[in-house]
């Protein structure tokens, strides 16, 4: 039987490895081996994705988190390429841009095993992003190359890959596949007691939170917003928040512990607006019809801001609350099925089994 190695290890991966495993289930021919690198180390973070998401336990658990990027990436080389040597899979299959991304795929192309990348092709032409170097380097050296939009499309054939010994593909977005999945399961976080109408916020990137004087317009913009438009529901990751403190801020908004999919995706459903420096939060609000408004120079979902689903405002106090004031309580539409309509799953899984023939 043809046998994957999928590499996951931060919260977008555990959601989009959940539907994609469930296809590799439903449609059989392929035993899946899953390693999770422990980037993400906090329980909410990690543990409670794969009981909510039915993922199964990984088969090889690492405990690499914290240090410099490049510190990270190196411990997950040396002991993902143990991992590879022992199993010895047909193909390794990597989600999106982490660190976790790029150390799977870099080890697997270094033991000549063929790679296949979810999400290719996304770009914010940002080199000062880690994520950015991460999804340029995993592109690179991946065959199969599974891209959720148009544009990442584009952005592979601008790269010259048309000229190259792979196949690119548009399946569409699995993000999509696991809001339509998980929605009826959504429920409200725990310790609730949200306001009927209030705005999602999400705050992590380090772009951000490692510049104190984007961290400091930021939080002085989420606390005018809460208390000009309306309540503010911020769940913190516990870096962040430690960051925060440093700094000497305050945020007055409603915070949070950082939640569970289904949390999450109950604060999409109900909210009126999303502010996020996120990716996949970005795309998220549209799957729930609300609008976003992204605390980033940079977007790697460009087709969200020409269908004016999604505004960029950067790290600036004033610009951030005047998107928000614009953009709360009003609906957006699907109508042009940007992300697949919630197919992208099989067809991934499709094209693994034709390759493993």
């Amino acid at each position: 039987m043809f046998r994957i190695l999928t590499i996951i290890g931060a919260r977008p991966q555990f959601i989009k490895a959940s539907v994609v495993s469930r296809a590799i289930k439903q449609t059989g021919g392929i035993e899946e081996i899953m390693l999770h690198t422990g980037q993400h180390f906090d329980a909410n973070m990690s543990d409670i994705f794969f009981n909510q998401l039915g993922i199964p336990k990984p088969d090889i658990q690492l405990d690499i988190h914290g240090g410099s990027h490049g510190e990270m990436t190196g411990r997950m080389l040396a002991e993902i390429e143990q991992a590879l040597l022992e199993h010895k899979p047909d193909r390794v299959l990597v989600y999106g841009d982490t660190n976790s991304t790029l150390a799977g795929a870099l080890a697997a192309a270094k033991l000549h095993i063929p790679v296949a990348h979810v999400e290719a092709g996304l770009r914010s032409f940002n080199m000062r992003m880690p994520e950015e170097v991460n999804r340029i380097l995993t592109d690179q050296i991946s065959d199969l190359l599974f891209c959720p939009t148009t544009t990442a499309v584009k952005n592979l054939e601008t790269e010259g890959f048309g000229h190259k010994p792979v196949k690119v593909m548009q399946v569409g977005d699995v993000m999509q596949d696991a809001a339509l999945l998980f929605a009826e399961k959504a429920v409200a976080p725990a310790g609730g007691d949200f306001p009927e109408k209030f705005i999602l916020a999400t705050l992590h990137r380090a772009e951000n939170t490692d510049n104190p004087e984007r961290l400091a317009n930021i939080v002085r913009a989420l606390n005018q917003v809460h208390q000009d438009e309306a309540p503010v529901v911020l769940p913190l990751h516990p870096r962040t928040r430690k960051l925060i403190s440093q700094q000497g801020l305050k945020l007055n908004v409603k915070l949070i512990e950082p939640v569970g999919y289904f949390e999450m995706v109950w604060l999409l459903d109900h909210c009126q607006l999303v502010l996020t420096d996120s990716g996949g939060v970005q795309k998220e609000a549209f799957f729930f019809g609300k609008p976003c408004v992204t605390m980033r120079d940079q977007t790697e979902w460009v087709e969200l801001v020409d269908a004016g689903a999604n505004e960029l405002v950067g790290a600036d106090q004033q610009k951030i609350v005047e998107a928000a004031a614009r953009n709360v309580g009003r609906s957006v539409e699907d109508a042009d099925q940007l992300y697949g309509g919630g197919e992208a799953a099989q067809r991934i899984v499709d094209e693994l089994v034709m390759a493993g023939r």
